[in-house]
């Protein structure tokens, strides 16, 4: 297994500092542009902002172009992600133009261009302990799952390849995933799962030793004899007693 640490590690921040650095540059007209269309259609702010967790799980603030509605429903709660993303944020997401603000979250060490994505705090005692090695290194922009499906795999293929890209890490593989991230967005492959606006929560997976209890307890739960519909005329429950004779 290829740690990140050592000089391969002092290499990958020069890339991320390096490229993060010269991407806003280079790219501030169109997040600028950007900004104006997402005040315009959906109004302030701007910006998305979520505590999400990092490397080890420390948390830090993600930062995106906002791409849904602040609805809610009559009690307060937040209406489903199909409700509230509008036309404009389906258009950013499609395009990947959300992303960009993270390009601050690289420069500032928070994230890497490459690495897992960084999901919901929520999810952090919902990982079985080989998931959860997905945060032995830097959350990224794009990720080895980004371009192998993003949301159009399960959650727990998702998850598999992350700790795939811990385990076989290397330079030679982050500029592999960031060439074949251009192509993905070009071809706006695996937006979202299946007939999903966006991935479904991830509610944890079940552990081996759970499921087969479960499928023993089925085993060893008695069968119900079937129930026969009874033969017309037939009289159900016991046989009702011998008439008794007058005055007996």
């Amino acid at each position: 297994m290829q740690r990140q640490a050592g000089t391969g590690l002092f290499l990958k921040r020069c890339i991320d500092v390096v490229a993060a650095g010269v991407g806003l540059l280079c790219l501030s007209p169109v997040m600028a542009a950007t900004g104006l269309f997402v005040r315009l259609t959906m109004g302030g702010p701007v910006l998305f902002r979520q505590r999400r967790p990092g490397k080890n799980g420390q948390l830090f603030t993600v930062l995106k172009f906002r791409t849904m509605l602040d609805a809610t429903d009559a009690t307060g709660e937040p209406l489903p992600d199909e409700q509230r993303i509008t036309w404009a944020g389906q258009l950013l997401r499609s395009t990947s133009l959300d992303e960009l603000p993270q390009l601050w979250n690289v420069l500032r060490g928070d994230m890497s261009l490459v690495g897992p994505r960084p999901l919901l705090v929520e999810y952090l005692p919902r990982y079985s302990a080989e998931q959860a090695r997905r945060h032995d290194v830097l959350p990224g922009i794009t990720g080895w799952a980004q371009i192998n499906g993003r949301n159009a795999l399960s959650w727990e293929e998702r998850f598999r390849q992350d700790v795939w890209y811990v385990e076989h890490w290397s330079l030679a593989l982050d500029l592999k995933v960031l060439a074949l991230t251009v192509v993905r967005v070009l071809q706006r492959q695996g937006i979202s799962f299946g007939s999903e606006a966006t991935m479904h929560k991830f509610m944890g997976t079940p552990q081996p030793e759970a499921r087969v209890v479960a499928l023993r307890q089925q085993e060893q739960a008695p069968l119900s004899p079937p129930s026969a519909a009874p033969v017309s005329g037939e009289r159900l429950g016991p046989p009702p007693p011998p008439a008794r004779a007058p005055g007996a």
